[in-house]
C-alpha cells in the first residue's frame, strides 16, 4: 500500500478521535457548570467541619465504630464517604435549581449566559443529570456512611429544590427559608461521624443559619435590577429604598455574635475560639452597618466579601481551637 495513503489513513483517525474526546470534555463542562462547583466546595467544606468537629469533640460516633475519643485517628474513609454522598446531592440541588428557573435565568444579565437559559443544553437531559446525581448521592450516604445522614441530605435537597427555589417567585422571604438547608451541611457532617443529632450540631446549624441571611441581602441589592427584571420578589426588589435591607442586615449579624459563641458554651471551644469568634462577629456587624448607612453598592460589594471571608475564618478558628485544645 502507498506510504502516502497509510498516512492519510492514519490522520483520518486521528482527526475524528481528537473532535470526540474535544466534543466530550466541552459537554462534560457544561454538566459541571450545572453542578455551581464553588457552591458545592464551600457545602463540602461546612460538611467536613462538622464531622471534624464531632470527631474532637468525642462524640460518640457509631457510624465511626465508635471511636469517639479526640485523640482517636479521624476515620478517613468514613468522611470521603460522607464527603462524597454529600458533593454528589448537592451538585444535584444545583442542577434541579437551574432546571426550574431556566426561564428566569435568562431575563438576568448575571445568568442568561449559564448553560440551559444560553440554549447550549437540553432541559430534558440536565433533569436526568440531576435526578441521577440525587439518587447516587442519597444511596451513597444511606448505603456508605449511615440512614440518618442521607435522611438529612433528602429533607436538604427537598426544602431547598421545592421549598426554596418556588418560593423566590412568590415572597421576599424565600431568602429566610433557603438559609435552612443552606446551613444543613455540617450537620449532616456531624451526624455521618456520630450518627445522631446533638447540640453541637444545631450550633453550627444556626451558626450557617445566621451568616447567609446578610450574605445573600448583600447580593440581593448588588443585583436588585436584574432580580427585578426576572420577576423576583427580593427584600430590595420590593422594597427600593433599602431601608429594611440595611436594617435586616444589622440585625442578623449583630445576633451572630453572641450565636457564635454557642460552640464555646456547649464545650466544644475554649478562648481562643470564643475571641476570634466575637471579633469575626464585629467585622461583620461593621461591615453591616456601614452598607446600612450607604446603601451602595461599592458598599454592599464590602459586606459580600467580609461575609465570604467570615465563614472560613470562624470555621478555621473553630478547628484551630480543637486542635489546640486535644
Amino acid at each position: 500500500m502507498n506510504p502516502e495513503a497509510v498516512s492519510r489513513a492514519a490522520q483520518a483517525e486521528v482527526v475524528p478521535r481528537a473532535f470526540s474526546w474535544s466534543l466530550l470534555l466541552a459537554r462534560a463542562a457544561l454538566y459541571l457548570e450545572l453542578t455551581k462547583p464553588r457552591i458545592t466546595f464551600m457545602v463540602l467544606v461546612t460538611a467536613a467541619a462538622g464531622f471534624v468537629l464531632a470527631h474532637g469533640a468525642g462524640a460518640a460516633g457509631t457510624a465511626a465504630g465508635g471511636a469517639g475519643s479526640p485523640r482517636s485517628v479521624l476515620p478517613l474513609a468514613l468522611l470521603f464517604h460522607a464527603l462524597a454522598g454529600t458533593a454528589l446531592v448537592a451538585a444535584s440541588g444545583s442542577a434541579l435549581n437551574m432546571v426550574r428557573e431556566r426561564e428566569l435565568d435568562g431575563r438576568m444579565r448575571r445568568t442568561a449566559g449559564r448553560p440551559l437559559p444560553a440554549g447550549r443544553l437540553d432541559p430534558d437531559r440536565a433533569l436526568g443529570f440531576g435526578v441521577a446525581l440525587a439518587v447516587a448521592g442519597l444511596l451513597w450516604l444511606a448505603l456508605g456512611v449511615n440512614l440518618l445522614t442521607a435522611v438529612l441530605g433528602a429533607a436538604t435537597l427537598a426544602g431547598y429544590v421545592f421549598v426554596y427555589t418556588p418560593m423566590k417567585r412568590v415572597s421576599s422571604l424565600a431568602t429566610v427559608v433557603g438559609a435552612a438547608p443552606g446551613a444543613m451541611p455540617p450537620v449532616m457532617g456531624w451526624a455521618a461521624y456520630t450518627g445522631e443529632l446533638g447540640p453541637g450540631a444545631w450550633a453550627l446549624f444556626g451558626i450557617l443559619f445566621f451568616w447567609q441571611l446578610p450574605h445573600f441581602l448583600a447580593i440581593a441589592w448588588m443585583y436588585r435590577a436584574d432580580y427585578a427584571r426576572a420577576g423576583f420578589p427580593m427584600l430590595p426588589v420590593v422594597e427600593p429604598d433599602g431601608a429594611s435591607t440595611a436594617r435586616q442586615a444589622i440585625l442578623w449579624s449583630a445576633a451572630l455574635i453572641p450565636l457564635s459563641l454557642l460552640p464555646a458554651a456547649l464545650g466544644l471551644a475554649g478562648a481562643v475560639y470564643a475571641v476570634g469568634a466575637v471579633a469575626l462577629g464585629l467585622a461583620y456587624l461593621a461591615a453591616s452597618v456601614t452598607f446600612g448607612r450607604a446603601r451602595t453598592a461599592p458598599a454592599a460589594r464590602r459586606l459580600l466579601l467580609v461575609s465570604v471571608a467570615y465563614l472560613p475564618g470562624i470555621l478555621g478558628t473553630l478547628l484551630a481551637d480543637r486542635l489546640l485544645g486535644a
